[in-house]
């Protein structure tokens, strides 16, 4: 891809989610969310081989479908209400449909099936930019909306989507389905408080984005694509090894790791409201998300190579992200210390 061209797809994406996340019309929001489609097609496809153009083809359809659904539920509510405007989302049946759209944009159960499938065909770094930078257009929606969306619509699609990415993620080898599925379950914690606690669901979402982005550019350096190829990175690079082992549990949640801090927060508030049985479910249902997350670091930390190559591999002749990687690491690790001024 040439640099003008990939200028101009990078310009794309940047101005279409910022145009989404600034606007407060239904048509200027859905006209960002189609300009931010077609910037990412090309991405998608840059690698010239049948998965990605099946994964484009996967993406722009559903994406296509998302946006259609959401046209009609903003014609709707400005045809009932008079009102054009993101946040007067009145009608009962617009907001469930809107729900619908966004659901199916993000990726979230019941309406997943496409981002596994699409990150499979992606390039780890298109995977890296569908499951965080594209969250952030239709996230920003969904908070813009969450003052009329009732507990009881999106708690289920939240224990759904929980349950769908702990359940999907045990049995993957590949590294890219592991991580859709584990985008699924960390967006079922967001939808299911966005209609209680919208700043604490945004939280979620941006410590999640946090945590995944140095992850990924870890696995972009190593080249490492399966659980089989992880296996052999302690033997080339242990401090990069330890850096994904704690970047894992830190998603998993466990303390004293950031990970650990927004589900607290999200617990603490649907106990708050009464809410003790979705509560103790969602962490119920954590636990299998933890297996896998548990299963990688246990392939990462405790076990070495048999054999230790002499030569030069190919990951060490590709560009790497250190700097990204040095700022974003310390953040996604350990910012447990902000916790008391949350929780205030």
């Amino acid at each position: 891809m040439s640099p003008m061209a990939l200028f101009m797809i990078t310009l794309g994406i940047i101005i279409s989610t910022l145009t989404v996340t600034s606007a407060n019309h239904w048509l200027t929001a859905w006209l960002g969310l189609e300009l931010n489609m077609i910037s990412i097609l090309p991405v998608i496809t840059k690698q010239k081989h049948p998965r990605s153009t099946e994964a484009a083809t996967k993406y722009f359809l559903t994406q296509a479908m998302a946006s259609a659904l959401m046209l009609f539920s903003s014609t709707l509510n400005a045809w009932q209400t008079g009102s054009w405007d993101i946040t007067q989302l009145n009608n009962k049946l617009s907001c469930i449909l809107m729900i619908s759209a966004l659901t199916m944009k993000m990726g979230a159960a019941p309406a997943h099936f496409w981002l596994p499938e699409v990150l499979q065909g992606s390039t780890l770094t298109t995977t890296l930019l569908i499951t965080t930078w594209q969250k952030i257009a239709p996230i920003t929606l969904l908070y813009m909306i969450s003052n009329h969306i009732q507990s009881n619509i999106l708690l289920p699609i939240g224990l759904l989507s929980i349950l769908v990415g702990g359940w999907g993620g045990i049995n993957q080898t590949q590294l890219r389905k592991m991580m859709a599925y584990s985008s699924i379950a960390h967006l079922g914690w967001t939808m299911a408080v966005i209609s209680i606690a919208p700043n604490i669901a945004l939280t979620n979402i941006v410590i999640y984005m946090t945590v995944s982005t140095p992850f990924f550019l870890l696995l972009t350096s190593s080249s490492s694509k399966t659980l089989q190829t992880m296996t052999t990175t302690w033997a080339h690079a242990p401090t990069a090894t330890i850096i994904m082992m704690l970047l894992l549990l830190s998603m998993a949640g466990l303390p004293p790791l950031t990970g650990f801090t927004p589900k607290l927060l999200i617990l603490d508030k649907l106990v708050m409201h009464k809410l003790t049985p979705a509560a103790t479910t969602m962490a119920i249902l954590s636990l299998l998300s933890l297996t896998f997350y548990l299963r990688t670091t246990y392939l990462l930390a405790s076990t070495t190579s048999p054999t230790t190559t002499q030569s030069t591999t190919l990951w060490r002749l590709k560009p790497n992200y250190y700097q990204i990687t040095t700022i974003l690491t310390p953040i996604a690790l350990f910012n447990i210390t902000i916790l008391p001024a949350l929780l205030t």
